[in-house]
């Protein structure tokens, strides 16, 4: 904990840097939210169609879901979730002839069901 999951057009496939993203992205999420970067996590899914606006070839997204574990302010969120923009926004590359838009959401794990276990090297 905490998941983000990124869905991004394909178009954005050579200019969003998603590794990059997230690398810079657990560190940002623990120092916000109070947690270890060993519980980050993050998932990429490219978008091949999708219609976005008035669904012209330009328009292209990148939509970011934050889940982290219940119980924290409405103030933190929206201070990771600025955060989170801006650093996306850090990570594409100026895209030529393309619309970007991107969003982000912070949603809540429930506490009192969420599990989780690691295993392996120590």
């Amino acid at each position: 904990m905490p998941h983000t999951t990124v869905d991004y057009s394909e178009s954005l496939t050579e200019t969003f840097d998603r590794r990059g993203f997230a690398l810079a992205l657990h560190p940002l999420v623990a120092t916000v939210i109070s947690t270890q970067t060993a519980g980050c996590r993050t998932y990429f899914r490219r978008i091949e169609e999708a219609v976005v606006a008035d669904g012209g070839p330009e328009q292209a997204v990148i939509r970011i879901e934050v889940a982290i574990l219940s119980g924290r302010a409405p103030e933190v969120k929206a201070e990771l979730s600025e955060a989170v923009l801006e650093l996306a926004r850090k990570h594409t590359a100026a895209a030529p002839g393309l619309i970007v838009q991107t969003s982000v959401e912070i949603t809540d794990l429930d506490r009192a069901s969420y599990r989780n276990h690691t295993e392996g090297l120590v």
